[in-house]
């Protein structure tokens, strides 16, 4: 982890201003360059079926070189501007660590 970041999308070091929502969830995938996908776990009640249902979804998050998140780890991201056609998110916090696959 570095103290200090030259990166213009962070929200710490850069002038991006958070808004809007925070969530958790699970990287699962740290390919791109400054861009991790975050998994979210869901579970919706269907009221026809009186039966809750499970479900995800993959946010794609910017994960500034500050924070360096990596596979496995628990996350909080927050709501930004579009960053990218993908991107309106962005990683402020690792949770915790998580193994590598």
């Amino acid at each position: 982890m570095a103290d200090k970041c030259d990166d213009k999308k962070c929200f710490r070091h850069g002038g991006l201003k958070l808004r809007g929502e925070t969530v958790s969830g699970k990287v699962v995938s740290a390919k791109s360059r400054h861009t991790v996908i975050v998994e979210r776990a869901t579970t919706k009640f269907i009221s026809k079926y009186q039966k809750w249902a499970k479900g995800r979804s993959h946010i794609a998050a910017h994960n500034p070189a500050c924070i360096a998140a990596k596979v496995g780890d628990m996350v909080e991201l927050a709501e930004t501007r579009k960053l990218s056609k993908t991107k309106a998110w962005t990683v402020t916090s690792v949770m915790g660590k998580g193994e590598q696959a």
